[in-house]
């Protein structure tokens, strides 16, 4: 990873921060996207804390804005030149409701997000890569991408979707060494996973928390620097084949059939 020039969408915090500090670690060049400028600013500054010689570029940006999406691709080019690989990582989960009782506002907030945000990405990252003949990227899906979540219909729509682009983008853009993936992550202790057990259970989400982890077969929620090392995999040159997947992060739990 050394050297090479990494967007990571939805940067400043959870599985974008996690897999922002492992590629530093790694000697990678990073370009990190946030919405939130205060949370971005201090992630970067934390990274390049522990990082001297990390070089990084901040963009704050709302992923669901093609402009700002746009800017973003631009900038890293006059910046660094080039785009060797592409966490299309941002992503909200929305509220806890069942399908018919969803407010409309927020069910089309999740399909701006989580479905265009990524979209928008990869209508202007390709091109770039397109150019150089070479490209690495991941999208974030989740198990929501691979079966149903109760009360969380929006969220499951622009997952499959996601998918569902992860596997055209594949075949479309295969034949220029650009080899697209997605990680499907099941309950990994982040902030967003963190205000869902706060919906089920306000009085006391850690018991929401200890009670979901019960259904995995490993028996405990995931973390996200398990995460980013498959992440930071899909990115590399290592990965020299692996294309149109949907690799399953979640602990076997998208495996089951019930509870175990």
């Amino acid at each position: 990873m050394k050297d090479k020039v990494i967007i990571i969408t939805g940067a400043a915090m959870g599985l974008g921060y996690a897999t922002a500090e492992l590629l530093a670690s790694k000697g990678a060049r990073l370009v990190l996207v946030d919405y939130n400028s205060e949370a971005l600013e201090k992630a970067a500054k934390e990274i390049g804390s522990e990082y001297k010689d990390v070089e990084l570029l901040k963009v704050v940006a709302d992923v669901s804005d093609e402009k700002a999406t746009k800017n973003y691709v631009d900038e890293t080019i006059k910046k660094f030149g080039r785009i060797d690989g592409f966490y299309n990582n941002a992503g909200i989960e929305g509220k806890q409701a069942e399908l018919t009782q969803y407010d409309i506002g927020v069910f089309k907030k999740v399909i701006d997000i989580n479905l265009m945000g990524v979209y928008y990405g990869m209508r202007y990252v390709i091109p770039e890569m397109k150019k150089q003949k070479y490209g690495r990227i991941v999208n974030a899906s989740s198990v929501g991408g691979l079966r149903g979540v109760l009360n969380q219909g929006p969220y499951v729509a622009s997952k499959h979707a996601v998918e569902g682009m992860t596997k055209n983008a594949a075949m479309e853009y295969g034949r220029y060494d650009i080899l697209t993936n997605a990680i499907s992550p099941g309950a990994i202790l982040t902030p967003m996973v963190a205000e869902a057990f706060k919906q089920i259970n306000p009085d006391n989400p850690k018991a929401a928390e200890k009670e979901f982890a019960q259904r995995n077969p490993t028996r405990r929620l995931g973390l996200p620097h398990e995460v980013a090392s498959v992440v930071a995999y899909l990115l590399s040159e290592e990965n020299s084949y692996i294309n149109g997947q949907s690799i399953a992060i979640d602990g076997g739990e998208s495996s089951i059939y019930g509870n175990p």
